[in-house]
């Protein structure tokens, strides 16, 4: 399975973004957190993290201008790489992919890089609950930094589960929140590891 890399919000008047330079080429085994290019605003400049381990597959070049939420890569996860899928299901397997279909998938949602100099942020206000149903790319909080404020949007659709309070401070990449999302397709059979 492939997870896509989008642009971050990274400022509440930055609708674009200009991609800096790859630290990583196309087709690198990368790991989780590891840093995978640069990212231009008229403001700042800002660096993009992996957000698991995998192969690297870039969509955007370096000097393309993008805007935010755009998909600049994915990264193929280890296992799903080399795995086909089926393309015609066999009778005794069937039963194993329908029952593993509605399992849910535990998304972590971390402090993402706002900033160079950046190095904590305060949670703001929550616009959604624990255990409310969001869907993807919902506003869900802000984040507060001694720069500019941030907002944080789900990275998928399902039922969150918030971790941070209001006011709480976290370090970038200190876990804010998990989602609890509902995909088809048997990819979601494999237990991810506990980081």
């Amino acid at each position: 399975m492939a997870l896509e890399v989008k642009v971050p919000v990274v400022g509440e008047s930055i609708t674009e973004v200009t991609i800096g330079k790859w630290v990583k080429k196309d087709g690198d085994v990368v790991s989780a957190d590891e840093l995978l290019c640069e990212i231009e605003s008229d403001k700042a400049t800002f660096e993009l993290n992996s957000e698991a381990a995998g192969v690297l597959r870039i969509k955007v070049k370096e000097g393309e201008t993008v805007e935010i939420g755009t998909v600049i890569c994915s990264i193929e996860e280890s296992g799903a790489v080399s795995k086909p899928a089926a393309a015609a299901p066999v009778a005794a397997s069937a039963p194993a992919a329908k029952a593993a279909s509605g399992l849910p998938k535990e998304i972590e949602m971390k402090v993402p890089v706002v900033g160079e100099s950046i190095s904590e942020v305060t949670i703001g206000a929550w616009v959604r609950k624990s255990g409310d149903m969001v869907q993807f790319e919902e506003l869900l909080c802000e984040i507060e930094s001694d720069k500019a404020t941030f907002e944080l949007r789900a990275e998928a659709a399902g039922v969150l589960e918030t971790i941070a309070k209001e006011g709480d401070v976290l370090p970038i990449g200190g876990l804010v929140c998990k989602i609890m999302s509902v995909e088809g397709g048997a990819n979601t059979a494999k237990p991810v590891a506990a980081a």
